[in-house]
């Protein structure tokens, strides 16, 4: 029986690399969404390749990269966000902002909203998130949105897991509430140590992974600019380009496709 998968990069306009890279695998179809960083500087130049491309294309919300407006590590949202000391009103504004930033180089609205580093499940940001959409999505198609609090399988990272799933826990619930819908399954987290066996832990998703599924990723080609994940990025390109990859997606019965809302 086919099983459908939504494989989804993230960090589409954080770089030149990045984004070639997540291009190039579209075009290869071992993509079928991605999600793209709003503010950064890159994105208006970024946001014309991906014209006429066979992908979801959505908002990567973000609080923690320098290119976002009073941005702050993840550490300061966690906390502030279970101590509900953040305001409401104040982060439906920013995350207008990105919406319209996206909707302006695009000349349409997401197709779907997720996070960096799953900053959109987050207490209070999830209200200001629905209250946004709300707001902007009138008379058109919802975007749907991941749910990080569904986390099936954390990889190689079982502690980040369940921080992850306990900071967002109830996410599910109030974006069934809102209307919304979601991929009822996700995965792809993990160490992002370079020693990792991604090939191993790729298989393993796409073995669990029921039909409607969705597995994010953080593919990219080797550039200059500064970020974290630098040494996986390429190891992560390299394995969803490779026939290794295709022959597992076969031998799984899993067809990449876009999500069917």
């Amino acid at each position: 029986m086919i099983r459908h998968l939504t494989l989804c990069a993230d960090d589409y306009a954080q770089s030149p690399g990045i984004s070639q890279g997540i291009l190039q695998l579209i075009e290869a179809k071992r993509l079928t969404a991605t999600s793209v960083f709003s503010l950064s500087a890159h994105w208006p130049d970024a946001a014309r390749d991906l014209s006429g491309l066979d992908a979801d294309i959505g908002l990567h919300l973000d609080l923690t990269e320098p290119f976002a407006t009073d941005s702050h590590p993840l550490s300061w949202w966690l906390i502030r966000s279970q101590l509900r000391l953040l305001s409401r009103a104040q982060l439906r504004g920013r995350i207008l902002a990105q919406i319209d930033a996206f909707a302006d180089a695009l000349g349409r609205l997401p197709d779907y909203i997720d996070g960096h580093q799953h900053v959109h499940a987050l207490p209070v940001i999830r209200q200001a998130l629905t209250d946004a959409i709300a707001e902007r999505w009138e008379n058109q198609p919802l975007p749907y949105v991941r749910l990080p609090d569904l986390l099936a399988d954390a990889g190689d990272s079982g502690v980040k897991g369940w921080i992850l799933k306990t900071c967002c826990a109830g996410f599910a619930q109030h974006i069934a509430r809102s209307g919304l819908t979601a991929p009822a399954w996700f995965a792809g987290m993990y160490s992002f140590d370079p020693r990792t066996d991604y090939a191993a832990l790729m298989e393993r998703w796409l073995a669990s992974c029921p039909d409607g599924g969705l597995i994010m990723c953080h593919p990219g080609l080797a550039d200059t600019a500064a970020d974290p994940i630098a040494a996986t990025r390429p190891l992560e390109y390299r394995y969803l380009a490779s026939a290794a990859f295709a022959d597992a997606c076969r031998e799984q019965n899993i067809e990449l496709s876009r999500f069917q809302v």
